[in-house]
């Protein structure tokens, strides 16, 4: 429930963050909201950080620069493609983290996971829209693509190290170290800093303020929801970006409708445990059981 809280957060604060990107390039905005993000949670946390350790802040850098890479690998792609192949390319996500997760955590998802990933993923490019599929082997396309593979691999690196790090302590790291490679990034892609505007300024603080509660949040909970699980949940995302958009005067076509109720069925297909689905291993100890 916790994870659906926030992804129903992240699918608002995509108006806010078209609304930001109008009066900044992606990587001055994104360093300012992950900057302001973790300047709130180090005050939030500055004693508990007296005790960081060597492995929450290998751990905080590595999701940090995946979380930098991710946000601005796909804001340089739209510079290029259109929202919509941008959508059908981040949407690769869904499947590419249970495939990290079998190789990298060695966890095979269940079967009834994987139907909650084939749904979930079809939603995903219902949403994405018909003129999505009409991409080639450009820098946007390129860009977009490593994108998607920096944000599974955000999620991956969340669930392999949530066990073994304090939540608090880990999020003040890879909320600042985000904010700051963004920044460190802007000379190579020749992004100027703009100037400073009331609009702008009240999107990346409000944003910022957001991205302690949803990094907090993920790290908290992926302690006991697989990678898996948990990217099928967020692929709710722009199912509440789309109810948002709605509301603020937008148009839902049938087939974003249509994909909406997929991703759904994702989600809850993705929980169901049918007894025909059981492993034959788990029925076998079972009848020993009952036989002991």
């Amino acid at each position: 429930m916790a994870l659906v809280g926030i992804t129903m957060l992240w699918g608002a604060s995509f108006l806010i963050t078209q609304t930001g990107m109008q009066y900044s390039g992606p990587l001055f905005f994104v360093g300012v909201r992950f900057l302001t993000a973790g300047a709130i949670t180090l005050a939030l946390f500055l004693k508990t950080m007296r005790d960081v350790t060597r492995r929450e802040l290998i751990a905080g850098a590595a999701i940090g620069l995946s979380i930098c890479l991710g946000c601005g690998l796909q804001s340089y792609g739209l510079q290029t493609i259109t929202s919509s192949q941008s959508a059908f390319l981040t949407a690769l996500y869904v499947p590419i983290v249970p495939l990290m997760q079998w190789f990298v955590l060695r966890k095979a998802p269940h079967v009834m996971t994987w139907g909650g990933i084939g749904l979930a993923f079809m939603g995903l490019m219902l949403l994405a829209g018909p003129g999505a599929h009409h991409i080639g082997p450009g820098r946007g396309e390129i860009a977009t693509l490593l994108g998607t593979v920096a944000m599974a691999a955000e999620i991956i690196l969340i669930g392999r190290f949530a066990t073994q790090v304090d939540s608090r302590r880990v999020t003040v790291v890879q909320l600042l170290c985000a904010g700051l490679f963004s920044l460190l990034f802007m000379p190579l892609t020749g992004e100027a800093v703009p100037s400073c505007t009331p609009v702008w300024a009240a999107c990346a603080i409000g944003l910022g303020v957001a991205s302690v509660i949803i990094q907090l949040t993920m790290n908290w909970a992926q302690k006991v929801v697989s990678p898996t699980r948990a990217t099928i949940i967020y692929a709710g995302e722009p199912v509440w970006g789309g109810i948002v958009g709605r509301l603020a005067g937008d148009s839902l076509p049938s087939l974003a409708l249509l994909g909406g109720a997929f991703i759904i069925a994702g989600v809850v297909a993705s929980e169901w445990r049918p007894k025909f689905a059981s492993a034959p291993g788990r029925r076998s100890k079972a009848r020993s059981d009952v036989a002991i």
